[in-house]
């Protein structure tokens, strides 16, 4: 991890770096990983599980539906819509074998075992066969996807007609005007991408990753900026929670302390956070 973390263009690939983190998760209770939607949560707990609602409320979820969770974690969502919505069927993929096995577990001591099946397999090459879900979700994961492009290529291969695509996912933000501050983002984001196995290919602004959800065939497509609610509730929990702060790992916490004297504008200015939600025609072509 000190490696990984203070060795400069020292990278690992997703399924290593995940592999690292092992068990060490944000929440105190449960395992999830995400940044959390802060809207109106008052801590960690609630925040996380107010991101993967915010997913499946987008989605649409319902009893009749067959999901693919793309990149699940720890399957804590998953969990939390079949409780929630009840859902036909969750088939979750996911490219670190450690998080699979407890995810498989952890399903199977809470009876799901068989409404939620949790594989390992690539979010750009599905083990999964043509037009076999309702619903296909990625929850702050698709950034580390190579590329988001054949992400999209496969959920839409994947989906049925009219199935629907949602996405929580963070992105590049549109270019400071002010040269100092765009230098600091430029930085930032070339940090982030070499540190946390983002390819080249998605570094998305909000735009152009419109245009590649239209490009595979998508419509009704929308990239809502959300990092409003995501990044300084984040900030501020890590600045409060000092609980939630020494969950961090060793290795991030250490530069992290320096940055919570600095607002989360300028921290997180690299940035734009985006629920991006589409569907697939009801007719192909």
């Amino acid at each position: 991890m000190a490696a990984w973390s203070y060795t400069p263009f020292q990278r690992l690939a997703a399924r290593d770096l995940y592999s690292l983190l092992a068990t060490r998760a944000f929440t105190e209770n449960g395992l999830y990983l995400n940044l959390g939607y802060w809207k109106s949560a008052r801590n960690i707990d609630e925040a996380c599980a107010a991101m993967a609602m915010l997913v499946a409320e987008a989605a649409k979820m319902r009893p009749d539906d067959d999901v693919v969770d793309v990149g699940f974690g720890f399957a804590d969502q998953d969990m939390l819509w079949m409780e929630r919505f009840s859902p036909r069927h969750i088939t979750g993929l996911n490219i670190t074998p450690m998080q699979v096995r407890l995810a498989q577990q952890r399903v199977k001591r809470r009876g799901m075992a068989e409404r939620i099946t949790l594989i390992e397999g690539s979010a750009t090459a599905m083990p999964l066969p043509d037009a076999c879900c309702d619903i296909v979700t990625a929850v702050e994961c698709a950034f580390h996807f190579h590329t988001r492009e054949d992400f999209l290529a496969e959920a839409f291969r994947v989906l049925r007609p009219g199935g629907r695509l949602v996405l929580a996912d963070v992105i590049r933000a549109a270019p400071e005007a002010d040269r100092l501050r765009r230098r600091i983002q430029d930085f930032t984001w070339s940090q982030f991408s070499q540190k946390f196995s983002v390819p080249t290919a998605n570094a998305d602004q909000r735009v152009p990753y419109a245009t590649k959800l239209h490009a595979a065939g998508f419509e009704m497509v929308d990239v809502a900026a959300i990092g409003e609610h995501v990044f300084p509730g984040w900030h501020r929990a890590l600045s409060e929670d000092r609980a939630l702060f020494a969950r961090l790992p060793l290795a991030g916490r250490l530069p992290y302390q320096f940055l919570l004297n600095i607002d989360a504008h300028t921290v997180y200015g690299a940035f734009d956070y985006v629920l991006a939600t589409a569907r697939k025609p009801r007719q192909d072509g």
